[in-house]
């Protein structure tokens, strides 16, 4: 069954075109010529055609049936080119054999219907399942991907879309085997990677201040260097702690006697003697060494300075710095502090000998810029590694980052997968079940096949379309066997003369029908007798006389009654029709019900030359009133037998079953004669569900004087039931008593 379609860009669809759901196993499209039907059916027909390429079909179940479709194309392939294929239908099965392929087929059928609602179950099991994808999809983008993309970007590369972020997430749960670091760690080894493409740095100078530190520890600066104690002026000098300030003016000493303190002639030869004495080799060796330990610390120390201000400025400079720079100067600033504490103090030991002075360490101090050096070195080297195998180092990191982002996850990725696995053991048992019951579908199908293959002729439905023709009027031509080619019809008068060249536009149209209704029942081969099919009908009443159009609305009818109790293998209808009374009569259901959850009306309309659709769902758009029925016989002239009829037997229906005191039988057995109660139960035949067939039940005459007994017949009706003030009214005549 077809549940929805689309036409567009085609004859008078634009590209937006109609859409039309929600049909239902009855569908009524009413469309003025030109409006665009004829192309609606050509697609039922042939949607593989080129021309359809932007149109839609959509099937129950997603399986496509078998579509019939009658239209002006119908009738040119069938029809005008000679002898017309004949129409297989089970003409010599026995009542058991009938029987049995009844109930094949019933149960052919109920299988087909598990395997619908199984494969509904199955699509909304698939949706569930992509539902929870889709939601997982987003919840991992927003509180995985978005939150760490502006740290993590690089590791994002080639996935940085919602599906494939997705499916890279689930791939890494179930293969990464990498080790977990911190987001801290993360994050470092990602600014280093994942920043400007590194380079490798040089390694910093290191320090070496062992020397410095032996100079400051060395005992001479605390010695008092004094000159010799056994000497006769020893006393004197350093009774007056004038050690250093002789030591001082002995360079001063002359070849003269002149003394170079008081000036006067008291140097002598002995007094020189005893300074030399005083100051003897030990004392100079001394002083000697304070001037070189001095010198040696200030130049070493110059060095040093100069080494770390270098470094200082050249680090402040390189924005890849691994130097902790502001601990690093802050050190220098110590440093230079106790460098000049202690210069100055040595140059004191220089002048002073006697004097004893105590440096100022510096060993912890360079000793703490020798480790922030020895640390930035370290770091320095790990990322000239790093540089080395940048490859390598990149593709490590981006697998940690993964699997940092599994482990903050974990929980999230279980429950997600947890429920998928459900899903699809779901779905694979609903498949198996779906699989198994094609299997079954196709076995039963062969043996109901097998069982009409045997059992199926063309004569029942010449039998049939003949009876119909004879029924409505049509006795100077009949359908016969082909006695030239096999399973094939010809179109004979009664002297045995081929009649398809000479019938009228009527005629070949009803004829048409009537061959398309069997063909609808039956098959055009033995073997898709049994097949599903719907009927798409366009306009089958088109170039027929209008005393035929209550005939085909009635076999239509008849055809309505199966497909709404599911009754043999025509499935839906799709009737579309320009005749507004053709419409209302195939509609109508009864008096008593206007609406039916079966059927579903449209209106196709045609503006500016663009073809539109509008639904109307159960409610019939054009529809029959009381009034209006009454209003169709006080114009009787206007209309035929037929249609008078008809409207009389609706009348009855809509009046006499609301007031619910009369059924049928009652009103039949006013009359006592016996052409009276046959021509009323012609005019009510039609309102039990339960009638027979329609043309045996359809009492058609075309004579004026059957159109006056109708008329006749309908009065007494009122009459016999005392509700002729009723007739009178409705008819405009005045109360007869």
């Amino acid at each position: 069954m077809i549940e929805h379609f689309s036409i567009k860009e085609v004859a008078t669809y634009d590209e937006s075109g109609i859409q039309v759901a929600g049909l239902k196993k009855i569908n009524f499209i009413y469309g003025a010529n030109g409006s665009g039907k004829t192309t609606v059916t050509k697609y039922f027909y042939n949607p593989e055609d080129t021309v359809f390429h932007k149109c839609n079909l959509g099937w129950l179940g997603g399986t496509p049936v078998k579509a019939l479709v009658y239209n002006k194309d119908f009738r040119n392939r069938n029809f005008g080119k000679g002898n017309i294929d004949g129409v297989f239908t089970l003409g010599q099965a026995t009542k058991e054999q009938i029987e049995e392929i009844e109930q094949k087929t019933k149960n052919r059928e109920e299988i087909k219907e598990k395997g619908r609602k199984e494969k509904k179950s199955l699509e909304t099991l698939n949706f569930k399942l992509q539902e929870l994808e889709n939601d997982f999809k987003e919840e991992v983008w927003v509180e995985i991907y978005k939150k760490y993309e502006p740290e993590f970007k690089e590791a994002f590369k080639g996935f940085m879309q919602k599906e494939l972020f997705k499916q890279k997430l689930l791939d890494e749960y179930e293969t990464n085997i990498s080790g977990h670091l911190t987001h801290e760690k993360l994050k470092e080894k990602a600014d280093t990677i994942f920043g400007k493409a590194p380079t490798l740095l040089s390694i910093i100078q290191n320090i070496s201040f062992e020397r410095v530190v032996e100079i400051e520890e060395d005992n001479i600066w605390k010695k008092k260097v004094v000159g010799k104690a056994d000497v006769d002026i020893a006393n004197l000098i350093q009774k007056l702690n004038l050690n250093d300030w002789v030591n001082e003016g002995r360079g001063y000493l002359q070849e003269e006697e002149t003394c170079p303190f008081c000036q006067e002639k008291t140097i002598t030869v002995e007094f020189k003697k005893k300074l030399e004495s005083y100051f003897d080799e030990t004392f100079l060796k001394d002083i000697e060494l304070i001037k070189s330990c001095s010198e040696e610390y200030s130049l070493l120390t110059a060095n040093l300075l100069n080494i770390l201000q270098q470094i200082e400025s050249a680090e402040k400079l390189n924005e890849n710095t691994k130097l902790n720079i502001e601990t690093f100067t802050a050190y220098i600033k110590t440093l230079l502090s106790q460098l000049v504490t202690n210069k100055g103090l040595s140059h004191n030991k220089v002048k002073e000998p006697s004097r004893s002075i105590e440096f100022i360490p510096v060993k912890e101090q360079l000793g703490n810029i020798k480790e922030l050096i020895s640390a930035a070195n370290s770091d320095i080297e790990k990322h000239n590694t790093i540089v080395a195998n940048y490859t390598t180092e990149k593709s490590d990191l981006i697998k940690l980052i993964w699997k940092y982002l599994i482990e903050e996850s974990r929980l999230r990725i279980q429950n997600f997968l947890k429920h998928k696995a459900g899903h699809l053991k779901g779905i694979d048992a609903l498949t198996k079940r779906i699989d198994n019951l094609r299997i079954d579908y196709k076995k039963l199908d062969q043996e109901v096949k097998n069982l009409t293959k045997n059992s199926t002729s063309i004569q029942p439905s010449i039998d049939e379309i003949n009876r119909s023709l004879s029924f409505y009027g049509f006795q100077n031509f009949s359908i016969v066997p082909c006695k030239t080619e096999k399973n094939q019809y010809q179109i004979q008068r009664g002297d045995g003369t081929l009649a398809e060249s000479t019938l009228s536009e009527g005629e070949v149209t009803f004829i048409t029908f009537l061959y398309f209704l069997q063909l609808a029942k039956g098959g055009s081969t033995e073997d898709d007798i049994s097949d599903e099919r719907i009927l798409v009908i366009d306009d089958p009443i088109s170039s027929l006389d209008s005393n035929i159009l209550f005939v085909v609305s009635a076999l239509l009818k008849e055809i309505i009654k199966g497909i709404k109790k599911s009754e043999g293998n025509i499935k839906q209808l799709i009737l579309l029709t320009h005749n507004v009374y053709f419409h209302k009569e195939a509609s109508f259901i009864d008096g008593r019900t206007k609406e039916c959850s079966e059927t579903a009306f449209w209106i196709l309309r045609k503006n500016y030359n663009v073809s539109s659709i509008e639904s109307y769902g159960m409610k019939n758009p054009i529809q029959n009133s009381y009034e209006l029925l009454w209003m169709e016989l006080r114009n009787k002239d206007e209309n035929s037998g037929l249609t008078i009829q008809n409207t009389m037997r609706r009348i009855i229906e809509n009046y006499f079953k609301i007031l619910g005191k009369y059924g049928d039988d009652d009103l039949i057995q006013k009359f006592t004669d016996y052409q009276e109660q046959e021509i009323c139960r012609s005019m009510i035949s039609w309102i039990n569900d339960g009638s027979h067939s329609i043309p045996d039940d359809l009492f058609i005459e075309r004579q004026s004087t059957t159109i006056d007994k109708y008329f006749d017949v309908f009065k007494k009706i009122f009459v016999h039931t005392n509700h002729l003030e009723h007739y009178s009214m409705m008819m405009g005549a005045p109360s007869l008593n």
